[in-house]
């Protein structure tokens, strides 16, 4: 059950010792898709060609051994022999967002990964179910809770698999640091505090309108939301939330930073925070035993980890990479996804509760 008010003195206590611290199954793709020889690989589509699939996991794709870039969803006719020269995609897997569905006679891709505006991920992940390929849909998953019920039952009803873009969960650190606090390597988790947010100046992107599922909380939020749950393994009791806005000339439609405090039903509370005012980004966890986070938590790389008890040394990757290798081989292998679309749809339960909870303060 959610309420609007976290027990003070359960909170101020946690908190306190804290600061005293710091001193599903996944269906076999059948023949579309894959690429046999001496290893198989799954050719993906990108759906979408903005910073994100041009800059990250395009490059990706180039590092990963189970998946392959095999063809791109572009409105934007120019990108299409753009991409096609660079990294030698036919014609015939370059498709528009008109022709779409056409895809389902295309034996080169198995799966869709879904890189567009939030308020679109639900229409396309159900497109690309509907054409008989696997997902992958960005992050946060949809508007709501229950358009991704939608998703989900879609993806069920034609058979393939739905993966949400969590790529810190194929991240080594952030691995290590879901241990220490599942296992309760530090003993019982108390606090957690963490956020993640950077400074956007408005440009008219459509991060920065709530019909298109813009906002800080929908953009960086489920960052800290993600950590807390991934540390604690369990489901937030109780929500409480404030929004802001420093800049009502540029935040006219959505908050431009979001602070909201979960308890966990081990006692476990949680005060995190996201913004488009501020560069930040850290995650900090005060147990029983000690303490361990991360800075930076969640950035695309240089990932540093630190405990009470000496350094987090991992090697770094590239996340996107190791993201899609992996849903790649559960493809094939008939694996559990790691972050299935329930894990999305999870997240979106909490964000519904903080919207709907959230008290306008001034910043």
């Amino acid at each position: 059950m959610y309420s609007k008010q976290i027990s003070r003195r359960r909170f101020v206590r946690n908190a306190a010792l804290a600061a005293a611290a710091t001193g599903l199954r996944s269906r076999t793709l059948a023949m579309p898709g894959i690429l046999t020889g001496k290893q198989k690989k799954v050719g993906v589509a990108l759906v979408g060609l903005g910073y994100y699939s041009t800059d990250l996991l395009a490059p990706a794709l180039q590092e990963t051994k189970t998946a392959y870039l095999a063809g791109i969803v572009t409105g934007t006719p120019a990108k299409e022999k753009i991409w096609m020269e660079k990294y030698g995609i036919p014609r015939e897997n370059v498709y528009n967002y008109e022709n779409f569905d056409e895809m389902s006679t295309n034996p080169d891709i198995g799966i869709v990964y879904v890189v567009l505006p939030n308020s679109m991920h639900k229409e396309y992940t159900i497109r690309a179910a509907r054409a008989g390929k696997h997902v992958i849909c960005e992050k946060p998953m949809a508007l709501n809770a229950q358009e991704c019920r939608e998703m989900i039952t879609a993806c069920e009803e034609y058979g393939v698999t739905l993966s949400i873009g969590y790529r810190m969960q194929f991240e080594p650190h952030t691995q290590e640091v879901m241990r220490l606090g599942q296992e309760r390597v530090f003993g019982q988790v108390l606090h957690i505090s963490c956020g993640a947010g950077f400074r956007n100046g408005g440009s008219g992107h459509w991060k920065l309108r709530r019909d298109m599922g813009g906002g800080a909380m929908m953009d960086m939020g489920v960052y800290p939301l993600q950590a807390a749950r991934y540390v604690t393994g369990e489901e937030p009791v109780i929500v409480n939330a404030r929004s802001c806005v420093t800049r009502p000339e540029i935040f006219t439609d959505v908050e431009e930073a979001m602070m909201f405090d979960l308890q966990f039903p081990s006692g476990c509370t949680a005060s995190l925070s996201t913004g488009f005012h501020a560069e930040f980004n850290f995650l900090k966890v005060f147990a029983e035993e000690g303490w361990f986070g991360l800075d930076p938590f969640s950035s695309y790389r240089g990932i540093k980890g630190k405990t009470s008890r000496g350094p987090l040394e991992f090697p770094q990757i590239n996340q996107q990479a190791a993201q899609m290798d992996e849903v790649a081989e559960c493809i094939l292998s008939g694996k559990p996804m790691r972050v299935p679309g329930e894990e999305g749809l999870r997240d979106m339960i909490v964000v519904d509760r903080i919207y709907s909870c959230a008290e306008k303060v001034n910043c």
